[in-house]
């Protein structure tokens, strides 16, 4: 297509308003329902500019993007109005559309008015694509939007030139990770390290994160397990001219045993309190005097016709509003969903303590009198307390300090039988890893114990790098002895990748001649001078399947990895050993292990 071709069809389709709305839904992991939806724009099915990028680009280069935007927008609010759709709506601009000398100001505000949209529903979500260099124009462009009542996004964060000095300088409502970041964030450690760093700025800036393009159940499992709260991606949802209006429909069910191996605790058992809730037509008279026959009944969950919550009513809140003047005669026969918070917090049974303790901590607005639901499935079940998750929380990091190993803070021995035991328990196919230095007793009588420490800090590191923290699990058995457990297929190439990174990373630890010679000499268990080769890796692994679980306890798993680990040593250097326990000798030696015990 010619130049002069593309700016005939960039005409035709704004003369003609050719443009198709699609919208993707946000969801809020918290309470399992729909933030908002961004709006996405594409053009004619026949046309080469059907592609947001191709016609972005065309009316980029013929300076027409404002007027394209503009169309967009136009579209994007009255297919959002048309089909009533609930939440907020995210729309895109462009830095320098909003700079442009010819950007009308007020066109978003009437086309709001038009389409009965309030400001306080919209989001306008900052893209940027080339640098924006005149910061104050910005400033008061986007704060004008501000005063309007509007939302402020800022898009693919850490993608663009300049989008940290936007997100210090603009303050904006939310800021979206860009999806370079999500992609494979479950294999990537440094990755891990950009997004929770993102977080904790968001945290301190009170903005709210959202991650965008998950594809796969990994990515969002790792995500909710540094607490993200809002996700987007096709994972969920593909854009659509006619978008699904239920979260739950959306959420792949998370498997709670993957998601929490290397943590205590399996769900959220011990927090529930199987408290009666209210439908949302329940009279605010009937609520109120629930309350004052019970003292120690601080919420009270809201629920619909199917028994999902859609609203919390605390006691403090209601008290508040109840006090002014005419009030109790105003609101005593109103429904109480007059006056329930929409703005709750409502989690899973099956997620973890931890991943609970990351949503309350990453919620500028939950007070820690407040409570939060507990679902199952979506249905209600009951309500848990902050001040109890704050004491569990503090217990286990004590009962954790306890077990860690002092120099790498790693699992230590009761930590990682817990782990055996769950394995067996969930009965999950698993790689366990018994991970074992070659050389390390002769390295350490020659180069000392603080060397010798330093080498172990490295191999912790090492390890901790090639675990996908969702669902794996490494932990400390002592000295030189590590342990791992791996689920995803690709454990193989995990642990040749482990081999050679902890090779390379020694390499530091060397004197020059002992690493250009390849080896050193140092004294073995007899006393006499020996050659050593360089440090390495043995690991013996055991290949645990699903149906041999039930006839294993964790001791027994346990000495199989050590034998694993055995015949892994008898290989001179680097080497890795597999006991799979389907083999017929492997089984017949468990089951005459299990006779004579």
């Amino acid at each position: 297509m010619t130049v002069t071709e593309q700016l005939s069809a960039l005409s035709s389709i704004l003369t003609h308003s050719d443009l198709h709305s699609l919208f993707q839904p946000i969801v809020s992991l918290s309470d399992r329902r729909i933030l908002g939806y961004e709006a996405l724009t594409r053009g004619p099915s026949n046309s080469a500019l059907h592609s947001p990028v191709s016609l972005f680009a065309v009316a980029r280069q013929a300076g027409r993007l404002s007027e394209l935007e503009l169309a967009c927008r136009e579209s994007a609010c009255r297919r959002f109005s048309q089909q009533k759709l609930e939440g907020k709506l995210f729309l895109n601009i462009s830095p320098e559309s909003l700079l442009e000398a010819s950007h009308p100001p007020g066109r978003t505000l009437q086309l709001l008015q038009r389409y009965g949209i309030p400001p306080n529903q919209v989001v306008i979500e900052l893209t940027e694509q080339t640098p924006t260099d005149d910061f104050g124009l910005l400033y008061n462009a986007l704060h004008h939007y501000r005063d309007m009542g509007f939302s402020i996004a800022l898009d693919d964060l850490g993608a663009g030139y300049s989008s940290l000095r936007l997100w210090s300088e603009l303050r904006p409502d939310y800021v979206k990770i860009d999806r370079h970041f999500i992609d494979g964030i479950h294999q990537d450690a440094v990755k891990r390290e950009f997004v929770g760093s993102m977080l904790q700025i968001a945290k301190a800036s009170r903005a709210l994160v959202i991650a965008e393009g998950i594809e796969l159940q990994e990515e969002l499992s790792v995500l909710i397990d540094m607490g993200v709260e809002l996700v987007q991606g096709y994972l969920l949802c593909r854009p659509q001219e006619t978008p699904p209006r239920d979260a739950r429909a959306l959420l792949p069910k998370i498997d709670p045993a993957a998601a929490t191996l290397a943590e205590e605790g399996s769900d959220l058992t011990a927090l529930l309190n199987e408290l009666p809730a209210v439908i949302q037509t329940t009279p605010t008279a009937t609520v109120l005097e629930a309350f004052r026959k019970q003292a120690n009944l601080n919420s009270l969950a809201v629920l619909d016709e199917q028994q999902q919550p859609i609203g919390i009513v605390h006691r403090h809140s209601l008290s508040d509003v109840l006090l002014q003047p005419f009030a109790t005669e105003l609101y005593a026969r109103k429904p109480i969903s007059r006056l329930m918070s929409d703005d709750f917090l409502a989690v899973e049974l099956s997620q973890s303590l931890q991943q609970v303790s990351r949503l309350i901590t990453s919620r500028a607005r939950q007070r820690i009198e407040e409570d939060f639901i507990i679902m199952h499935n979506g249905v209600y079940l009951g309500l848990g307390r902050v001040i109890d998750v704050l004491k569990l929380i503090t217990e286990l990091k004590i009962q954790q300090a306890r077990y860690a190993n002092p120099l790498t803070l790693l699992p230590g021995n009761v930590p990682i039988q817990q782990c055996l035991t769950r394995l067996l328990q969930q009965g999950r196919e698993s790689m366990i890893c018994y991970v074992d230095i070659d050389s390390f007793k002769p390295f350490n009588d020659l180069y000392g114990y603080g060397r010798g420490d330093e080498v172990l800090l490295c191999l912790a590191q090492c390890l901790n790098d090639r675990i996908d923290p969702s669902r794996d699990f490494v932990g400390h058995i002592g000295g030189d002895d590590f342990l791992m457990v791996l689920s995803s297929e690709d454990w193989r190439k995990r642990l040749n990748l482990l081999l050679e990174d902890f090779q390379n990373q020694c390499r530091r630890f060397y004197r020059a001649e002992h690493l250009e010679a390849g080896c050193f000499i140092a004294l073995n268990r007899q006393g006499q001078r020996q050659e050593f080769a360089l440090l390495s890796l043995s690991i013996g692994v055991v290949h645990l399947h699903a149906q041999v679980c039930s006839t294993l306890d964790a001791s027994q798993l346990a000495e199989l990895a050590s034998q694993a680990k055995h015949h892994a040593k008898d290989v001179v250097g680097a080497s890795i050993h597999v006991i799979d326990t389907l083999e017929a000798d492997v089984m017949a030696a468990l089951n005459q292990a299990i006779s004579a015990s």
